[in-house]
Parts: C-alpha cells; sequence; structure tokens
C-alpha cells in the first residue's frame, strides 16, 4: 500500500467528511464501516447494497465522496480493485484509530448516552 495515496485520502475525509465525527463511538465506527465498505465497493465496480435505510444512507455519503475522490485524486482511476481495497482498508483503519482509538473526546463512551 502506498502511505503517501493513504495520506491524501486520509487527508480528504478528515477535511471534507463530517459523518466521521458523529457523537458516539459506535456510531462513528458504524458509519466508517458503512461508508467505506460502500464507496469500496464503487471503486471497484461491484454492487453496493442499497436494501436498508441505512444502506441507502451510507450509499448517498459514498456516491458523493467517490465522485470528489475520482475528480482530486486521477491516480485512483489506474488503480486496481485489489489495490483499491487495499488502500481503502488503510484508510479505514486510520480513521478509527484517529477518530475512535487515540480520541480525547470522553463523551464518545458516556453511559449516559
Amino acid at each position: 500500500m502506498n502511505s503517501e495515496k493513504l495520506d491524501q485520502l486520509f487527508g480528504y475525509v478528515q477535511e471534507r467528511c463530517l459523518w466521521q465525527f458523529f457523537s458516539r463511538s459506535w456510531d462513528r465506527q458504524e458509519n466508517i464501516d458503512g461508508i467505506l465498505k460502500t464507496a469500496t465497493d464503487l471503486l471497484t465496480g461491484e454492487p453496493p447494497a442499497k436494501e436498508t435505510p441505512m444502506d441507502r444512507l451510507f450509499y448517498a455519503d459514498a456516491k458523493v465522496m467517490v465522485q470528489d475522490l475520482k475528480d482530486r485524486f486521477p491516480w485512483l482511476a489506474d488503480a486496481g480493485p485489489a489495490q483499491v481495497r487495499d488502500l481503502m482498508h488503510g484508510l479505514k483503519d486510520k480513521l478509527v484509530e484517529f477518530t475512535i482509538t487515540k480520541s480525547l473526546n470522553h463523551e464518545l463512551n458516556h453511559t449516559l448516552y
């Protein structure tokens, strides 16, 4: 996996995607998992799930993100499906690390919420 490309994707998501900052850790995890899986499907030509309302929500966010990623990072068009999956998996891991695991926001896991 190319760390420079991963850093570019991570920078984009940190700057442009509010779904990574939902108020609870489980909600952040659910959004990161769902949107990045759907985005990976779209980037690799797989049909994304759209059966449930959550699937459609993830699809809506992923569709906008993928189009923006393609516009901003033309190297994505040259990446094969395996490379895209590796990059998106690395992106997911990095987002979870920064927005959940290492977050200093103590409200993420507050029992009264």
